[in-house]
């Protein structure tokens, strides 16, 4: 088991899991987590999602690299099988962390003109997640211990024009899980929310990306850091955090005329 360099090798390796369920199973910023936490501590993995080769691909990968990966059908869209579908995975056993980890961006100028096209987005971002943490909380909570962490985004904390329909999905999001961090504390289930800003394929596309962007692996190494430091808030990068308080507060006048 490969043990943890630099900063974070000062914080306590019995802080990450053991066993893992991932909610988007095929999210990209989730995969570089379970790979990360694998080569740390982490041996079960569970990848929720729709079946599909994707899926099947990525518990493949997982198992390359020692794992134990189990996939589970999961759709954000049908609530009404959440409970079922999650109940499954906490039957077989504890589980120690739940990646909430399903999102879409959407496409903003069809949103516009296509009213469905912005309620699906809001079904899945806001409304799927909504139930998802709630049935994850439920479970954490009931078997004592475990760490809820739901990837929110830097969009929620202010709606830009560019991406309105999804920041305001991330920002219900954001501010739900954080309302369901105050309800389970002291319950022993930890909550944090993750905000990142733009994800960029990787280090090769730095040059030519917008500041304040990070790589899925960047993401990943915050959600392990935050983890052993039990954090409730992590921001990726940890500058995003004075920048969008700076946004937040200018004068909507001023804001609107900023190329975000």
């Amino acid at each position: 088991m490969k043990e943890a360099t630099g900063p974070t090798a000062l914080l306590r390796l019995s802080d990450l899991p053991r066993s893992l369920l991932v909610l988007g199973g095929t999210s990209r910023i989730a995969l570089a987590t379970a790979r990360r936490l694998i080569a740390r501590r982490t041996r079960t993995v569970w990848l929720a999602g729709r079946p599909s080769p994707a899926l099947q691909e990525a518990a493949a990968h997982l198992r390359a690299l020692g794992a134990e990966v189990r996939t589970v059908d999961f759709d954000a869209l049908d609530p009404g099988s959440h409970a079922t579908a999650l109940g499954k995975v906490f039957a077989e056993g504890g589980v120690d962390m739940v990646l909430l980890a399903f999102g879409v961006a959407g496409d903003q100028a069809y949103a516009e003109r296509e009213p469905l096209e912005a309620v699906r987005v809001a079904q899945t971002d806001y409304t799927g997640a909504v139930s998802a943490a709630l049935v994850a909380g439920r479970e954490l909570q009931n078997q004592g211990h475990g760490s809820l962490v739901v990837l929110s985004a830097a969009a929620g904390e202010r709606a830009r024009r560019a991406d309105f329909v999804f920041g305001s999905a991330k920002a219900g999001l954001d501010a739900f899980a954080q309302g369901l961090g105050d309800a389970l504390y002291g319950t022993g289930v930890h909550v944090m929310v993750v905000r990142p800003g733009s994800v960029r394929p990787g280090p090769a596309a730095a040059r030519r990306a917008p500041a304040y962007t990070s790589t899925p692996e960047e993401i990943a190494t915050a959600v392990e850091l935050g983890l052993r430091r039990r954090s409730e808030i992590v921001w990726v990068p940890g500058a995003l955090r004075l920048v969008t308080s700076a946004l937040r507060h200018l004068p909507r006048a001023v804001y609107r005329r900023l190329p975000l």
